[in-house]
């Protein structure tokens, strides 16, 4: 229907406020027209008086009774030198109901009492008093018949009321067609681009291109051209991230098979009586076995599958003893010292290799980024805990992370550190920490270095929960 449109109950509103307006000017016109029209008839009775007085009182009855007639009145008295005179009279049918002074009525007089005319259908016999034209005397009176006044004001009411209603209509019609024109049009544009969006997101020509020229809808526009810009991107990045999953399954799972045909291999070199295989076989043995644990965890999160942490009271200085050998290991000649200040004694509740996969990522992360600014650097490890929770902290003296690794970090494929990073590794690393209740923060990253705030909650019950 025509006014559950935006359009058509601005019509109605319009129609509505003219009306208004118009009966606010209504009111005070009537009042006005009313005192016109009694000023009108003193005229009218004052230059019958002067022709009876210019005839020094010789006049025929018919005659005084025309002048009467003509000026609308019953009688007419005049005060001329202080004195009151009866010039013009005739016969009053009836008492008089009220008197009227004009001299110094002001709207709050002459509004109610015109209100008061039009509703009160009797006629009535009133007496009005005004000042002579151009100074004829004191003051003059007459007595006259109500029926006619109220005839006059319901002609001129109506003749208001019908332009009124007619400057409504034009109005309203001239602004429906205008809002029509410059607000429901571009509205219905706006809706039909989000209606054909919303049919194929992906596909990024469905994009709506601002065009109103209005501000405010050029603002909305504008908004939703951003928010549909993202979500296209979002919904790419979700494809690509589908592809890359059924990928990496693909690969995992033929790196599972070589991997354990490593693992046979290694086993046999554990039993080499020489030295330096004895104390490097059980290391390879313990990150073949890791690679294989994150292949069959890969080939699971594929399925929608994935595990929750084993949640285990391990020793964090072995972890951490662990990975900073492997990492100093691939650091290889690069001047890249490594600081480790973690209690002997300090035991936490977690997974172990997840825990392990999470400060393999922070650290590697650091080391790479001293090593692509080719100087010496440091990366430290400290531990503590206190009656709520463990934390860690991985520092580094390195370069910080550029501005779109601060932008996007945590996000997979946009939060990468450096030049040909996927960024996965942090947010790999954050989620694994949710996982066990914690959250992974970044303090600070600048020229000076970077630092990363682990924290696992220590409540069992809190942290099996959010495991599961």
């Amino acid at each position: 229907m025509l006014f559950n449109s935006l359009s058509g109950r601005f019509l109605l509103l319009t129609i509505a406020f003219v009306m208004l307006a118009e009966v606010l000017i209504f009111v005070p016109s009537v009042a006005r027209f009313r005192e016109d029209y009694l000023l009108s008839r003193l005229e009218r009775a004052q230059i019958a008086s002067l022709a009876l007085l210019a005839t020094e009182d010789m006049i025929e009855p018919d005659l005084e009774q025309e002048l009467l007639e003509n000026a609308g009145v019953f009688n007419v008295v005049l005060r001329r030198d202080q004195a009151r005179q009866l010039v013009l009279s005739s016969p009053i049918p009836e008492p008089v109901y009220e008197s009227y002074d004009l001299r110094n009525a002001s709207p709050l007089e002459l509004v109610p009492d015109a209100l008061i005319r039009l509703a009160d259908p009797t006629p009535r016999i009133i007496r009005v008093i005004g000042e002579p034209v151009r100074g004829a005397g004191l003051l003059i009176e007459v007595t006259m018949d109500t029926a006619p006044l109220r005839g006059a004001m319901i002609e001129y009411g109506l003749r208001i009321l019908l332009l009124s209603a007619v400057i409504s209509v034009l109005t309203a019609l001239l602004l429906f067609l205008a809002v029509q024109r410059l607000l429901v049009m571009p509205i219905k544009r706006v809706v039909r681009a989000m209606q054909v969006y919303a049919e194929a997101p992906e596909d990024a020509r469905r994009i709506i291109t601002p065009s109103a020229g209005v501000r405010e809808l050029n603002e909305a526009e504008t908004t939703l051209q951003s928010l549909q810009t993202e979500l296209t991107a979002a919904l790419r990045q979700k494809e690509r991230l589908a592809q890359l999953g059924a990928a990496v399954a693909k690969i995992s799972h033929d790196l599972r098979n070589i991997l354990t045909t490593a693992q046979l291999f290694t086993d046999r070199m554990a039993a080499s009586e020489d030295p330096a295989v004895k104390r490097a076989a059980p290391k390879i043995v313990r990150a073949i076995s890791r690679a294989v644990s994150l292949c069959e965890n890969t080939l699971a999160f594929g399925k929608a599958e994935e595990p929750p942490p084993r949640l285990d009271r391990v020793a964090l200085a072995a972890i951490v003893n662990d990975v900073v050998d492997s990492e100093r290991l691939s650091a290889g000649e690069t001047d890249i010292s490594f600081s480790e200040d973690v209690p002997a004694g300090l035991t936490l509740r977690a997974d172990p290799e997840q825990l392990h996969r999470v400060l393999s990522n922070l650290i590697r992360n650091a080391r790479q980024a001293i090593a692509a600014s080719g100087k010496p650097g440091e990366i430290g490890i400290r531990a503590d805990e206190d009656e709520s929770e463990w934390k860690i902290l991985v520092s580094d003296t390195g370069p910080g992370l550029p501005p779109k690794a601060r932008e996007h970090l945590f996000q997979p494929f946009q939060g990468g550190t450096r030049k040909g990073g996927t960024g996965l590794g942090l947010a790999i690393a954050a989620d694994l920490i949710r996982g066990h209740g914690g959250r992974l923060e970044l303090l600070h990253t600048g020229p000076g270095g970077t630092a990363f705030s682990l924290r696992l909650p220590k409540g069992a019950a809190l942290a099996e929960a959010a495991a599961e």
